[in-house]
């Protein structure tokens, strides 16, 4: 199996939570791609993606991603694996906690990709968030606050990501 793991980031939070997924399931395994230098038709490469945005101010799309946003209607995405991490502060805008991996997951979702890696709202508090699903109970993928929980990180992506290459390999 191979991963490519695309993401855009503004103030290196997001790449950091990107290498930090590289070191834990190593480079033979996982390939880094920052939107910002690469294209996303790069990921027609790969059966499995792992895709990292952060929500911006008022529910806005980090802009490596918004500047790809209409190239993502050009790829064949169908049939591939997707999983999801998002990044947002809970506390300063929770009214749009984590809209942008929500608007990704919808997108993507049309596109005819296999979603994995639903993630548990318990230990969260915020308004709302357009990345719920199943009645508010689960995230569309892995909820990150470096702002308010950055000591949960850790924790979080050691029990995601035994559960997305479980999920993943399910799939394959």
């Amino acid at each position: 199996m191979q991963i490519g793991l695309f993401y855009g980031s503004s103030t290196c939070y997001t790449e950091m939570v990107a290498e930090k997924i590289q070191a834990r399931l190593g480079k033979d395994l996982v390939t880094l791609h920052n939107l910002k230098d690469t294209p996303v038709q790069r990921m027609a490469d790969y059966p499995v993606l792992l895709l990292g945005i952060s929500t911006w101010d008022f529910g806005e799309i980090q802009e490596d991603w918004l500047a790809s946003w209409d190239a993502i209607d050009t790829v064949d995405l169908s049939g591939k694996v997707v999983a999801l991490f998002g990044l947002g502060d809970q506390q300063g805008y929770g009214e749009w906690f984590l809209d942008a991996m929500g608007l990704l997951h919808d997108k993507l979702l049309a596109k005819g990709c296999q979603l994995v890696g639903y993630w548990p709202n318990e230990g969260y508090e915020f308004e709302a968030s357009k990345a719920l699903v199943d009645e508010g109970r689960y995230f569309v993928g892995l909820a990150l606050d470096e702002t308010n929980q950055y000591a949960l990180t850790e924790a979080r992506l050691d029990a995601w990501l035994p559960q997305v290459l479980d999920e993943a390999t399910a799939l394959l």
